[in-house]
């Protein structure tokens, strides 16, 4: 029996010739990648083992980390950051409005503002407000309120102040780049449409600044809560001050201090997710597809991984 072959279709008559072959794709691999890690994890290694080797009690953290005066400074620090902010803000967006004004008075008047309170160290200003007993003995409110400037000027009023005006004159410049990144247009086609310019920025403008607004002020929130750390200084009982007292009575300064470094890590994680979310809700009207959230991209990896392994079986 004969079996005729197609040579131009390369098998039996009749048969349909064969596909291509498929084609097996190798990834690139990346061997820098694993040479970096290995240095990484030998760096860090290098530097655990120093510290553990080190003249420092460790056992005195976990002792005082939730002890009610650390926990009574956290607060304080808290609280601080947020009125801190809260001036500062207000204050940012009242300064960033006269700033872009048409009227040379104001731009000017807000132009000094910013102009003083950037160009000098915020240390500086602290020390500076928690002095001016020297300038002004009284202060005297007419019928409302009168006392000596050493009674009203509290540590706690002096590290509000201190913060929350050098923040102002920060805001405002971070303000000012997200109302300047609206378009014009923007400004133009509402007032065509009869709303006066307070009711444009309020329903206009400001919504769509948010969105180049909201990082940056993030990133302020974040240092803003280690720069209460500097209040320690006009006497105020934030967390750090409150580490530095406990670290002298206890005869453990360094261990204190690494504590301290502690909660403003943690504190600094929970700032940090949060601006993530306010970032992401404010970017809805920007992008077609918002960036997954960490849960979302967790369980995408799980739903991957279990569906390799339903495969594979």
């Amino acid at each position: 029996m004969t079996v005729d072959i197609d040579k131009t279709a390369g098998g039996p008559a009749g048969t349909p010739p064969a596909g291509p072959e498929a084609i097996k794709a190798i990834p690139v691999r990346h061997y820098g990648r694993y040479i970096s890690a290995v240095i990484a994890l030998a760096l860090l290694a290098a530097v655990v083992y120093a510290f553990s080797q080190g003249k420092i009690n460790w056992g005195a953290i976990p002792d005082y980390f939730f002890d009610d005066r650390i926990l009574s400074g956290m607060g304080k620090t808290l609280l601080l950051t947020v009125l801190a902010m809260l001036i500062g803000v207000v204050g940012g967006i009242l300064l960033a409005v006269m700033r872009l004004s048409k009227n040379p008075v104001t731009s000017s008047i807000a132009w000094f503002y910013i102009w003083f309170f950037r160009g000098t160290p915020v240390l500086v200003q602290l020390v500076v407000w928690f002095n001016l007993g020297l300038v002004f003995e009284y202060i005297n409110l007419g019928p409302f309120y009168r006392d000596e400037w050493s009674d009203f000027m509290t540590p706690f009023l002096t590290a509000l102040l201190g913060l929350g005006l050098n923040e102002a004159a920060y805001m405002a410049e971070i303000c000012r780049a997200g109302l300047l990144a609206v378009d014009e247009g923007q400004t133009e086609a509402a007032h065509a449409l009869g709303m006066s310019h307070a009711k444009t920025l309020r329903r206009i403008v400001v919504p769509q600044a948010m969105r180049v607004i909201v990082p940056p002020t993030g990133n302020e929130v974040i240092n803003m809560l280690k720069t209460t750390s500097l209040v320690s200084v006009v006497q105020y009982s934030e967390l750090f001050r409150v580490a530095q007292d406990i670290g002298q009575t206890s005869g453990a300064p360094a261990e204190m201090l690494f504590l301290a470094a502690a909660w403003y890590l943690l504190l600094t994680s929970v700032f940090s997710v949060g601006q993530y979310y306010l970032e992401r809700y404010y970017a809805r009207g920007a992008s077609r597809q918002l960036p997954p959230t960490p849960w979302q991209k967790v369980k995408a990896n799980v739903l991957s991984l279990s569906s390799r392994k339903g495969a594979a079986a």
